[in-house]
């Protein structure tokens, strides 16, 4: 077995996940790490691959980068520790008050068109469906008669 060498060795995922949170924030490894009072070093190490985080580490670093919850859950997966925050389905009985005040909002936008999507981009709720305007037609209409969302 050949032990290999951390100069050489490609990033690990938790390193790779930091490196993209940082780059959207806009933040070097010296902002980050003084944020986090940690080492410019040791960021450096954590995002090559050759130093392990705690997962204590990661939160801090995670709060600092003012990542939504479920970017944190993927930090903590790819450094290998259990997710922090739990998910629950949009149809989950728990997200009933949830479901109920986003109809509320879409239903106060009557009689305009409103949609609700999720966390993946996808239209989750609406008030009116969107259909062609004409045969052939680019632009897209609202009306009640399309396939938006289901």
């Amino acid at each position: 077995m050949t032990k290999e060498d951390p100069l050489t060795s490609p990033p690990s995922p938790v390193g790779t996940v930091l490196r993209e949170w940082r780059s959207r924030r806009r933040m070097s490894q010296l902002d980050l790490a003084l944020d986090a009072e940690i080492s410019a070093r040791h960021l450096s190490f954590v995002e090559s691959g050759r130093s392990s985080p705690s997962r204590d580490l990661l939160l801090k670093l995670a709060q600092r980068l003012s990542m939504p919850l479920r970017a944190q859950n993927r930090l903590l997966l790819a450094a290998g520790y259990a997710p922090r925050h739990p998910e629950a389905s949009y149809k989950a009985p728990e997200l009933k008050e949830i479901r109920q005040t986003v109809q509320a909002i879409l239903a106060g936008h009557m009689p305009f068109p409103a949609i609700a999507v999720d966390g993946g981009g996808r239209c989750s709720r609406r008030t009116m469906r969107q259909r062609p305007c004409s045969k052939g037609s680019t632009l897209r209409c609202w009306h009640p008669r399309s396939t938006c969302c289901g």
